[in-house]
């Protein structure tokens, strides 16, 4: 490299074929859909990316849908990000507009960012080619993939990529099943730029884990059989991100109490004046000692009471692991702390079960995505149980403890006028 002259060292250090790894390339051949599945921090965005500039660079004026799981991801990741389409070509674009969203490049051709979570505004749009990215994020998959594609018929050979790390669901798997599809990919291990400090890391986290071969190693896992949560169940069980959440008459902070210095769960819910159930957020901490999730719990009631009538929060924790040490701890942490103590007499997937029927009935809902907790919830079998990551499901077992204080509990409406 030193002896080459600085236009051509520039040429090759910018020359993505050569530097490329293999799984990072189209695939040759007559395909409709290019599904780059991988692990995180593989360089699916960079891949994603070169390939948008490869067409452009073709010459024809492209008309290009970039789609994200929101049009800020779209924006922060696909264009501006360190991997991104601003980055990777920027000799390419002659201005980028975030207030319209569009990108128009030298040659004419014109990029509009779209959000998976809005199937709505693909009507009309027509495309050439569109990149989709972390598609197994969308808020509503199905509908933006399907509108995305009625729309993708400029040429004579439109195309979609998908670039994504996998999470289980009906719709990846029927893409991947369709035959017009080819599929390349592979695990966070592949990239061999990412730190030694960061892969060991992940592997004493997740290594060996359903979650870690799912997140590192890019592998689409099917659900467990007899699992109570499947991917689809807990897709549909989403809030949407454009509705307003309800007021709430309780909230409920569960706590899964550590044996030793493992992971306590712990999980705010809350009930509407419906009777719906909402997951507001995993506040779980690992490798603490007493005091530290002790003083996590104390936060997490501290913020999530505001949202409840009567501003205060009840924290069920369960008493088996440290009896009634688990109250002293948490009134050190937070005095004025509302606590009632529970135990366990069931199993956690049979305590489960219950709750996970007012998820399948569409009466519980997740308002966000909570990865590690989600893994544990598909873990948890029918009849008794566990097969998801870790030792134990403690994220989702106080998940279940705040819920069925809240749904199957003895108060789980105030008295109100329901209809006349």
């Amino acid at each position: 490299m030193e002896k080459l002259d600085p236009p051509l060292m520039q040429a090759t250090l910018a020359d993505w074929r050569l530097w490329a790894r293999p799984e990072q390339l189209a695939p040759a051949g007559n395909w409709s859909t290019w599904v780059l599945m991988a692990g995180r921090g593989f360089g699916k965005t960079r891949a994603g990316a070169e390939w948008v500039a490869e067409q452009v660079r073709r010459g024809e004026k492209l008309r290009i849908a970039l789609v994200g799981a929101t049009f800020e991801e779209a924006r922060d990741v696909m264009v501006e990000g360190r991997s991104g389409l601003r980055e990777v070509a920027g000799d390419l674009i002659a201005s980028w507009v975030p207030s319209r969203r569009r990108i128009l490049f030298r040659n004419g051709s014109e990029a509009s960012l779209f959000s998976g979570a809005s199937p709505e505004s693909f009507r009309g749009p027509e495309h050439h080619i569109a990149w989709c990215d972390e598609l197994a994020k969308w808020k509503k998959a199905e509908q933006s993939w399907q509108m995305l594609q009625m729309g993708l018929r400029l040429g004579s050979h439109p195309r979609a990529l998908i670039t994504t790390t996998p999470r289980g669901g009906g719709l990846l798997q029927s893409i991947l099943d369709n035959g017009g599809t080819v599929r390349t990919g592979g695990s966070t291990n592949a990239n061999p730029h990412l730190s030694p400090a960061f892969r060991q890391a992940m592997e004493r986290l997740f290594g060996g884990t359903r979650l870690g071969r799912q997140e590192l190693d890019g592998e689409l896992i099917a659900d467990t059989p007899g699992a109570l949560w499947t991917a689809a169940m807990i897709e549909a069980s989403r809030w949407p991100d454009a509705t307003p959440a309800p007021p709430f008459t309780r909230v409920v902070i569960g706590v899964d109490p550590p044996s030793g210095e493992g992971t306590c769960g712990i999980v705010a819910c809350a009930i509407d004046p419906e009777g719906r159930g909402h997951v507001l957020a995993d506040h779980s901490v690992s490798a603490s000692r007493p005091e530290r999730w002790a003083a996590a719990v104390g936060d997490a009631a501290a913020l999530h009471g505001e949202r409840a009538s009567d501003r205060r929060a009840l924290v069920v924790a369960e008493r088996n692991q440290g009896g009634e040490m688990v109250r002293s701890v948490l009134h050190a942490a937070a005095p004025d702390l509302h606590v009632r103590m529970v135990t366990a007499t069931q199993g956690k997937s049979r305590r489960a079960e219950p709750v996970a029927l007012r998820f399948e009935a569409g009466r519980a809902f997740l308002h966000g995505a909570f990865p590690s907790l989600e893994a544990q919830l598909m873990g948890l079998i029918a009849g008794g149980g566990y097969e998801g990551p870790g030792h134990s499901p403690d994220r989702a077992d106080a998940m279940v403890w705040a819920l069925t204080e809240l749904l199957l509990g003895a108060r789980t409406l105030p008295p109100a006028v329901r209809g006349l």
